[in-house]
């Protein structure tokens, strides 16, 4: 038995642990790459409260979480996090409306647009409720190279007539305001320098090499149309753990959105100048050995954000 089976063998599987040094060099580079730019943890890639408070008491410029969904939210707040943007548009009314007394008292909660839908579902519950529900615009910054769309469909705002065509539509809204922009460059952050066929390492470089250019001139023009619309404009966001290098430089961008930076989960070892070393493991017992090379685990969801690769199996060790 060596080191590690003893110190944990007294756990029963599945455990999940976190080496802290680890993670404190993690930090250290997000701190050192974040061009003195606000860091916003996305809490999908980091599911522990101790943790989260730990990180961001680490962070030189911690600007608040980006959640899942409603009901974490919830969670989060009970808890007493603060500044709290949701990652996605939401449409869960019993959902939303638990949120209410926590806006009124103060707490800050970021609802996420790409849709006049979205706008309009949150500018009732607002209304119903006599508050004021800030919103952040969301576009869609993938590249679209006419023969390869390159990136993802996160947001039905995909030009700037899109987005004037969004703000002429909720221009008459009185109980929401538009506090920010997110602009989340997918196509770089998520997709690794070194893909799994080695044949598409120079396509991919190639495709993103263009894309930062396109990303670059949609995300400022749009933080300039929609800023001109609102006076309450604080904020704007952009990229991932996989893109760090290149947002952190962009003039437009604010504040950043970090999560699978701190752990080093296996898929971001394929991506280049990312200085960061593996944080969180966790352990399954095995079950079973029924052929060579097949081995079956029993008590899974630990596999979560950036823990698996593009052939959806996690990397043993």
């Amino acid at each position: 038995m060596n080191d590690v089976e003893a110190a944990y063998a007294h756990l029963t599987r599945p455990f999940a642990c976190i080496d802290l040094e680890a993670l404190d060099r993690n930090i250290d580079f997000v701190n050192k790459s974040s061009g003195m730019k606000g860091v916003r943890i996305a809490t999908k890639s980091v599911r522990s409260v101790e943790l989260l408070q730990y990180i961001a008491q680490r962070l030189d410029y911690p600007a608040g979480w980006m959640t899942f969904d409603l009901r974490e939210t919830l969670f989060l707040l009970k808890k007493g996090f603060n500044d709290l943007l949701l990652g996605y548009p939401q449409v869960e009314e019993q959902a939303v409306m638990l949120l209410i007394p926590y806006i009124r008292e103060g707490r800050t909660v970021v609802f996420m647009v790409d849709h006049i839908e979205h706008w309009e579902w949150l500018e009732s519950i607002a209304k119903l409720n006599d508050i004021i529900l800030e919103i952040c615009i969301d576009i869609n910054v993938s590249t679209d190279f006419k023969i390869l769309y390159f990136g993802t469909n996160r947001s039905s705002l995909k030009s700037i007539l899109d987005v004037e065509n969004l703000l002429e539509a909720g221009s008459l809204f009185t109980h929401t305001k538009i506090i920010g922009v997110m602009g989340y460059e997918a196509q770089i952050a998520g997709v690794a320098d070194i893909p799994v066929a080695r044949w598409q390492s120079a396509l991919i470089k190639q495709l993103k090499r263009l894309s930062r250019k396109d990303v670059g001139n949609f995300r400022k023009s749009a933080v300039d149309l929609i800023r001109g619309k609102s006076s309450s404009f604080r904020f704007v966001y952009g990229g991932g753990s996989g893109s760090i290098d290149f947002t952190s430089g962009e003039e437009e961008v604010t504040e950043l959105t970090i999560g699978s930076a701190f752990y080093f989960p296996a898929l971001f070892s394929r991506y280049q100048n990312l200085e960061l070393e593996p944080a969180a493991t966790f352990a399954l017992r095995v079950t079973r050995i029924p052929e060579q090379g097949i081995i079956v685990c029993h008590g899974g969801d630990y596999i979560a954000s950036g823990a698996i690769g593009t052939d959806k199996n996690p990397v043993p060790i």
